[in-house]
């Protein structure tokens, strides 16, 4: 509902601009709205412009809708001093700018899990395990695509306290050495490891471990052409090369490609010769999405990135491998 109701926010003001400034001064004004749900952040060049003209727009706009904007949550300010979006802080540090998990995000989420943990002090430590990694895992993958590092690393400190406490509670008479070699495990060259020996699914023995926050890749968002239209014929490959990028570490897609390379022998859709980690290759889709083809494997290919380059300039035809 959020998002039909500020529909034409900034197709509006941006008319309002126009209107009162002019194109040309508009567009040097770099007004830009990011808008999610019913949170969104409005940028530009000019505080003054901020102050007198945008925000007072704003309010007319949400009040024409039943709607106000609240005083907790807003405020103008420089990009030096930097802002709360979404649980990411934005800021720039000398020209850079660094985008964080926000102190409120990673508060909050702590006291989720502390709560956790504090209200499940008598649970076996395997279920207690069960009940954090997925809140862990979570918290972690949204905050990889930004500079992160430094708050997984402060969460797992926080987090090793909290734990050890729960431990040493529950076994009041016993010492510290008995506490740390009953909870806490060397797994590789990691040290004081919250684990549990469990027998795995297939009667094997392992160990059930706490999630690793810090281990968390970091993957950087990749910046999409300001230009690009998924639904124009011309950036279809780009989508696609795009797409390729994105998926590339989601097990699903991987397992996928690799159905698809055997099915075709381990050669190209489109030139019959191998695909190997030296030519690399792309997933295309034989219907393109934009009219309508779905993302099944019966409407996909790989081809190598020329190939693949061919076949859209050319608008060549590629047909399934005969072996699928």
């Amino acid at each position: 509902m959020a998002n039909v109701t500020l529909n034409g926010l900034e197709r509006e003001l941006i008319e309002h601009l126009g209107a009162k400034f002019g194109i040309a001064k508009t567009k040097k004004l770099k007004i830009h709205v990011v808008r999610y749900a019913d949170d969104f952040v409005i940028t530009g060049d000019s505080q003054e412009v901020l102050v007198d003209e945008v925000r007072p727009w704003i309010e007319a706009f949400l009040a024409v809708r039943g709607l106000q904007l609240s005083e907790e949550k807003t405020r103008i300010t420089h990009i030096d001093q930097g802002f709360d979006f979404l649980g990411w802080n934005f800021r720039k540090y000398s020209g850079k700018l660094l985008i964080k998990p926000s102190k409120k995000n990673a508060q909050a989420f702590y006291r989720r899990v502390a709560d956790t943990i504090s209200g499940n002090k008598t649970v076996k430590q395997a279920d207690l395990i069960r009940l954090l990694n997925p809140m862990l895992r979570g918290w972690a993958q949204y905050h990889s695509p930004v500079v992160a590092k430094q708050a997984y690393s402060r969460m797992e400190h926080l987090m090793f306290q909290k734990l050890w406490r729960w431990s040493k509670r529950r076994h009041p008479q016993k010492g510290a050495d008995w506490v740390r070699k009953k909870y806490f495990h060397s797994i590789g060259d990691r040290q004081w490891v919250f684990a549990v020996p469990v027998v795995k699914r297939d009667g094997s023995r392992g160990l059930l471990e706490l999630y690793q926050i810090s281990g968390t890749v970091i993957k950087r968002h990749l910046k999409i052409k300001a230009e690009f239209n998924p639904f124009d014929p011309i950036w279809e490959q780009y989508g696609e090369k795009l797409r390729l990028d994105r998926m590339w570490e989601t097990m699903r897609y991987r397992r996928r490609w690799s159905t698809l390379y055997v099915s075709q022998g381990g050669l190209c859709a489109h030139c019959g010769t191998a695909l190997t980690d030296e030519t690399g290759w792309h997933d295309h889709h034989l219907e393109y999405r934009m009219h309508g083809g779905k993302d099944t494997l019966s409407n996909r290919v790989l081809l190598h990135p020329h190939c693949h380059q061919q076949v859209h300039v050319g608008r060549l035809v590629v047909t399934k491998p005969a072996l699928f």
